[in-house]
């Protein structure tokens, strides 16, 4: 027990890692689709090329594009589709590049650095249409919110391990494993935050114990670089270590420390974590939050949603608006500030104390209130108080708010924004605000997370029985 969370001695190098001992000692059986040249034919939700074997088999292929041929190698077959990687690009798309970054096909994330970001752009607007097709809805003209393509991730999880020669590993996790890649930059990070992986990593090897190092969590604000140690047991010696990193880097330091239930622990005051939002019309907001606390990753493409929310909306002096799943405010103070009367709703206590305290800084009358809101008895019930309402923002995890959407569409509000992270969800949902009368007015796509299939959707439905 000596050695637990310490370095432990080199041992002799056996040529293979831990994935590939696993993989010598239970040898896949061979495919016959090994090698065989495909041609896809387009991309699927997730960004992965579609393309069928002679005899009709699907296959999802990483990192192939709509009009390829390629060569691929299967490494996962089930009964009726196979998931392949190329081995070689026999005939390119136009619409193909060179990725940027060097972790490209290694990492997790950022899956879709091989196709031109225009591409990508249209791709998502594409993802949207189908979705809601498949629900009977057909959309009209769609808005785009996009920023920077790189420098624009203001914050992010980087993984920890020792491997088996006793060297700590910094990076992210590889596509559909646990695998940790290990990496050298990241060019999705704001600069701020890129400058901190290399002397992270000279940290990590000084270390008395970096295997009592879970995770480093990094965010940045427009005054000060934050990171956050998830600390699975604590070393005298490694947090003067880490104190010394944070005064030379002038850092905000806090450290997670336990297992379970893990406590937050400042080296010094709590940081002033602070979001700063410009909408037009209206004086700047100031919105604190704490770690934790949900804050969009892309600042950018933020400063962009919030405003068409509320020109979408209109606010005007005394007009009853509710946000749900409302966060630290978000949304809730900006339509405040324009003169609407909101009432927010959050089913976290902490951020709804965040709220109201964000709205007392910035002068701003705005009720808060904690409800579970995926509970279809509890949603019944805030609507049916709260349902003289002329206004309503969603703005719900990827799991959506169909309890609330079914609710509306016996309760209907007149205006009804919805923002969403997981467009299938939002399709299904919407299909009860349609079926219920309600008409799609305004769709905005925001290309949240450049270079991967993920996006944020904008949604104005208006319900011409309200009026």
């Amino acid at each position: 027990m000596a050695m637990l969370g310490k370095r432990r001695p080199p041992r002799p190098a056996s040529g293979h890692s831990g994935l590939a001992r696993q993989q010598a000692a239970k040898p896949s059986p061979p495919s016959t689709q090994d090698a065989s040249a495909l041609v896809v034919e387009r991309l699927a939700h997730d960004g992965r090329g579609v393309a069928h074997t002679a005899n009709g088999k699907t296959v999802f292929i990483d990192q192939a594009l709509p009009g390829e041929r390629v060569e691929v190698a299967v490494h996962l077959t089930r009964k009726r589709y196979d998931e392949a990687h190329v081995k070689q690009v026999l005939s390119p798309s136009a619409e193909r590049v060179s990725p940027p970054c060097p972790h490209f096909s290694h990492c997790g994330g950022c899956d879709l650095q091989h196709l031109a970001v225009a591409s990508q752009r249209a791709h998502k607007e594409n993802v949207v249409r189908d979705l809601f097709a498949r629900q009977g809805i057909t959309l009209g003209a769609m808005a785009s919110l996009y920023g920077e393509a790189q420098g624009y991730r203001r914050r992010a999880r980087l993984g920890v391990k020792v491997d088996g020669d006793g060297h700590p590993r910094l990076g992210f996790r590889a596509a559909h494993s646990h695998r940790l890649v290990d990496i050298e930059s990241c060019l999705v990070l704001v600069e701020p935050l890129q400058a901190l992986i290399t002397p992270l990593r000279g940290l990590l090897n000084a270390l008395e114990a970096p295997r009592h190092v879970g995770h480093i969590e990094l965010l940045a604000t427009d005054t000060q670089r934050v990171v956050l140690v998830r600390q699975l047991k604590a070393n005298a010696a490694d947090a003067e270590r880490w104190q010394a990193f944070a005064e030379q880097h002038e850092l905000a330091l806090g450290t997670w420390l336990g297992r379970e239930s893990p406590e937050l622990h400042w080296h010094g005051a709590p940081p002033p974590l602070e979001e700063r939002l410009e909408i037009p019309g209206s004086p700047p907001l100031t919105l604190t939050f704490a770690p934790g606390d949900f804050l969009q990753v892309n600042a950018g493409v933020n400063q962009q949603m919030v405003p068409t929310v509320v020109d979408w909306l209109t606010p005007y002096p005394d007009q009853r608006l509710m946000d749900l799943f409302a966060g630290i405010g978000n949304f809730s103070l900006p339509l405040a500030a324009a003169g609407a009367d909101v009432h927010a709703v959050e089913g976290s206590p902490a951020m709804v104390a965040r709220l109201a305290s964000n709205a007392e800084r910035n002068q701003l009358s705005v009720s808060g209130q904690q409800l579970d809101l995926s509970d279809p008895t509890t949603v019944a019930t805030l609507l049916r108080d709260e349902g003289d309402r002329d206004a309503l923002v969603l703005d719900p995890p990827r799991s959506g708010a169909e309890a609330i959407c079914q609710e509306l569409a016996c309760r209907p509000v007149a205006r009804v924004v919805y923002i969403s992270c997981d467009p299938a969800t939002l399709a299904r949902d919407a299909a009860h605000l349609v079926h219920a009368g309600y008409r799609i007015a305004q769709v905005a796509v925001a290309d949240m997370f450049m270079h991967t299939a993920h996006m944020e959707t904008l949604m104005l439905f208006e319900h011409t029985g309200c009026e």
